[in-house]
């Protein structure tokens, strides 16, 4: 339990997707201009991480990994189909992001007209797809997997949002004509990004 929870709180300050990793950039800036529609694409971004993470958890451990197939017959057993799990998990995410697509389409076509294109372009974002590349990679069981891709989750949810409450607040401001709009964006971003390196120094 306890382990859980350091990978909890990692996964949204230490270790978070946008500020640790810069994953999932383009969407971050492209979206934050508005808090009404950054809350949204954060709502979707922990929908999708959350359900394809943990999917993409079960198709590696009982498809892919080496011997995983035998389960199904054991002449099976000295596969490994591992090499396919960029392609898999892509296809997962994407499944999950039409689904997406459909629900906010149909019940607040208000938002879906304010995200645009980048609400398909979840699908490469590449914080979703860096979220089950790190489950692979740290060798998470499905417990562990499950609350890193809620962490990973609340954290772009946190980043994008507070960006776009600063960004909305800076228009009040007297900024120089060359620093205004992506400019200003990203030194805003950077200077977030220190502090949340500030949470490095936390031990868990």
């Amino acid at each position: 339990m306890e382990n859980l929870l350091n990978i909890l709180i990692k996964s949204i300050f230490v270790e978070n997707v946008v500020f640790a990793f810069f994953l999932g950039m383009c969407s971050f800036l492209a979206v934050s201009k508005k808090v009404k529609t950054a809350f949204g694409l954060g709502l979707a971004v922990i929908f999708v991480m959350v359900l394809t993470t943990p999917l993409n958890y079960l198709i590696l451990t009982y498809m892919l990994k080496d011997g995983a197939l035998a389960w199904i017959h054991p002449s099976l057993a000295t596969v490994d189909l591992t090499f396919l799990s960029f392609i898999l998990f892509i296809s997962t995410i994407a499944g999950a992001v039409q689904l997406v697509e459909m629900v906010v389409e149909k019940f607040t076509p208000a938002l879906y007209n304010a995200l645009g294109i980048f609400l398909p372009l979840i699908t490469v974002n590449c914080s979703i797809l860096g979220t089950s590349l790190f489950m692979q990679e740290r060798e998470y069981n499905f417990a562990e997997t499950a609350v890193f891709s809620v962490g990973a989750g609340i954290g772009f949810f946190i980043a994008i949002v507070l960006l776009a409450a600063i960004r909305e607040r800076l228009r009040y401001s007297n900024i120089p004509e060359p620093l205004q709009g992506l400019g200003m964006a990203m030194i805003v971003t950077g200077l977030m990004g220190m502090a949340f390196l500030s949470f490095s120094g936390i031990q868990l």
